[in-house]
């Protein structure tokens, strides 16, 4: 993706990446914060088709370590700090929306090791281990994944639960960004 280039163009030496997600590992709660350790993604095209530039990385880019797990201890271990936010690390599961997943969607998720999901931040990443560069990711729990609550899902409560921890969050982040 054309933003990580640039930023790895312009001497960018690490990546975070934020993103608000549905709870789907049923121990978080709205306004917790999951450090992504690894992702699933089973569908959507990849962000690297097409002619590989090979400035910017190798045709095929390991992907093993992608959320870099040095950045992701620091992260945790500020979590650990804040006495206002829950922290967790967990796997992202990738769902191309725009719409919320179905209930059935979100038990298989949940079989396959999925802790979050959300429709977002994945391209980012291989981008980033397209281009080497360390990457961190963050997901916002902002509600509980369709069928955990037996409540319908909208998009006025993901942003309600954002904007309630969005200045304990920004703390955080400025925290982190100071120890990285």
């Amino acid at each position: 993706l054309a933003p990580v280039r640039l930023f790895k163009l312009l001497g960018c030496q690490k990546v975070i990446l934020t993103n608000a997600s549905g709870g789907v590992n049923t121990d978080y709660k709205p306004g917790d914060i999951m450090v992504i350790k690894d992702h699933i993604k089973f569908n959507g095209s990849s962000p690297l088709r097409g002619q590989n530039v090979d400035e910017f990385g190798t045709r095929f880019p390991d992907t093993t370590n992608m959320y870099t797990a040095s950045l992701r201890k620091i992260a945790l271990e500020l979590g650990k700090r804040s006495a206002s936010l829950r922290f967790h690390e967990g796997t992202y599961f990738f769902m191309p929306g725009p719409q919320f997943e179905t209930p059935a969607e979100i038990r298989a998720i949940r079989i396959l090791g999925g802790d979050a999901v959300g429709m977002s931040t994945v391209a980012e990443a291989i981008t980033c281990a397209h281009c080497n560069l360390p990457c961190l990711g963050l997901s916002v729990i902002c509600n509980m994944a369709a069928g955990i609550t037996g409540q319908a899902l909208s998009g006025s409560e993901v942003n309600e639960t954002a904007a309630t921890i969005t200045d304990r969050f920004v703390e955080y982040f400025k925290d982190l960004v100071a120890s990285i």
